[in-house]
This record gives structure tokens, C-alpha cells and sequence, in this order.
């Protein structure tokens, strides 16, 4: 395949060296600045930087974009997508992304499908992508209006790319799920962090901060984006998560040994029977 790569961050730029590696594919780069491009180049992620004719000759595009971003760089460029080629995006988020991107390929001809890897790390950029970045993760396809055909293209690449496990789901499914297993978490890694007690952690700490601190090492402005166009989903976990910690709180304040020994119980049976 002809693959373009919009957006050589963390995502975009592992995409592109998973798919030089894994595939016989030729892989085009578009990025923003110039200087992830140059890094791409010579490390072999991108046999070409892209242009227009590069879009009109793509089977494949994959944004790596912000998701506001994507949906501009795809409106913007629209007309240069030929019929035959699959647009992908990799954004966390999907309810106002899926419908705009449907309409505009509907429009010109062309097919979308929603996708999202379920990689990364603490820092971001080119400089720390990498080839097996996806080995083993979960990797979630939003069919949209996409044929099947499309569909299964997307997904057979996802294992080809060493994904280990490819789920699918609607919009309103995968952003409810992901405010639960994704944004929840660096919310409260964020808020954990704010404790004064956080810059004299060294030599207190062991695995259980560093396990919940870890992804306070956050894009903000990548994630501010992701939790305000995720609002409700999101909204809806903290406040769950804020009537949990007043039971734990209450437990505490009143000394109510047995309730609270109960309660953490209950958090215990639960994550043994997910066999995590």
C-alpha cells in the first residue's frame, strides 16, 4: 500500500515505523514542522515526505493528529483524496469526531473508519516513538458507515502491527469506556499530584505512587481537548469516582472499622474476578 501519515508524534510516528517494519508498504509523512520530518527520514519511519500528489495516490492515511486537527487537515484536503483510499484518525475520542469525518467522506467519495490504538507513553513526540509500540495492545475500530471490506483492512493491519487485540464499538461505547479506563485515570493522577506533599515524596515512595502518578506526566493541551469533547462520559466517572471517596472518607472519619474493611473488600473481589 501507499500510506500517508499526518501527525508524527508518538502515534503517527510509530505507525509509520510499525508499518515500514511489519509491511512492504511505502510510507509518506505531512507533519507541521519540518524537523520531525527530517528525524523520520533518516531514520528510515517514511520513505518520502508527503504532498498533494502523495494524498492522491494514497490507499491509506493515518492521522495522527489532534482531533480538531484531523478533522481539518481531512475537510481541507478532501477533494485530493482519491475514492479508493481508507482514512483513519487515532484519536481518543470519537462522538464528534465519527460524524464529521463520515460526512465529509461520504461527501467526496472516499471511506473513514474510526481507530484507536491503545498505546502510549509519558512523554510525547517523534524522538519517543517506536516500531513495537503496539505489541500486544488493544486496538479499537469505530466502523462508522465504512463497508466491511474497509473494515477488515483496517483490522487485519492492526494484527499485522502486532496489536493483540482488535475490538470494535460504536462512538458513544468507546468514549464511555475510555472516560473509565483512560481519562479517569489521568484525572486523578493530575489531582494526586497537587498534594504538597508530592514534592517530598523521595524517599517515602515505592510502586503504589509511582503506579498512580505515573501519567500526571501529561500533554495538556492534547488532554485538556480529549476530557472537554468527552464532557458528559467523563463528568459521569468522576462523580462516581467522588461517591466512592466520600464512603471511603466517611468509613475513616467514623472509624467504622468493619464498614470500611467491607468496603475495601468489595474493591478487592472485584479486581481478582477480572483476573488482572
Amino acid at each position: 500500500m501507499n500510506v500517508v501519515v499526518v501527525g508524527l508524534g508518538i502515534i503517527g510516528g510509530s505507525m509509520a515505523k510499525a508499518i515500514k517494519k511489519y509491511t512492504d508498504s511505502r510510507v509518506y509523512g505531512i507533519n507541521r514542522s519540518p524537523l520531525p520530518l527530517q528525524k523520520a527520514m533518516e531514520c528510515g519511519a517514511i520513505d518520502e515526505i508527503g504532498s498533494d500528489d502523495t494524498l492522491r495516490t494514497a490507499d491509506l492515511i493515518i492521522m495522527g493528529t489532534y482531533p480538531d486537527a484531523a478533522v481539518d487537515f481531512v475537510r481541507n484536503n478532501a477533494n485530493k483524496i482519491n475514492q479508493n483510499c481508507i482514512v483513519i484518525d487515532t484519536s481518543g475520542i470519537k462522538s464528534k469526531i465519527c460524524p464529521q469525518m463520515t460526512e465529509i467522506a461520504n461527501q467526496y467519495g472516499f471511506t473513514f473508519v474510526g481507530f484507536h490504538p491503545m498505546a502510549g507513553k509519558e512523554k510525547n513526540g517523534f524522538d519517543v516513538s517506536e516500531a513495537d509500540l503496539f505489541l500486544g495492545a488493544n486496538a479499537i475500530i469505530i466502523p462508522c458507515d465504512a463497508p466491511h471490506s474497509a473494515v477488515d483492512k483496517v483490522a487485519n493491519l492492526a494484527k499485522k502491527l502486532g496489536f493483540g487485540t482488535v475490538v470494535f464499538a460504536t462512538p458513544e461505547e468507546h468514549d464511555r469506556m475510555i472516560a473509565f479506563t483512560s481519562q479517569l485515570p489521568h484525572v486523578i493522577a493530575c489531582a494526586y499530584v497537587f498534594s504538597p506533599n508530592c514534592v517530598k515524596h523521595k524517599g517515602f515512595s515505592g510502586g503504589s505512587y509511582r503506579d498512580v502518578s505515573r501519567v500526571a506526566n501529561i500533554n495538556a493541551e492534547l488532554w485538556s481537548e480529549l476530557f472537554i469533547e468527552n464532557k458528559q462520559p467523563l463528568l459521569s466517572e468522576i462523580d462516581t469516582l467522588i461517591a466512592n471517596l466520600n464512603e471511603i472518607r466517611e468509613g475513616i472519619e467514623k472509624g467504622d472499622r468493619e464498614n470500611l474493611s467491607a468496603i475495601l473488600h468489595k474493591g478487592k473481589v472485584i479486581k481478582e474476578a477480572l483476573g488482572e
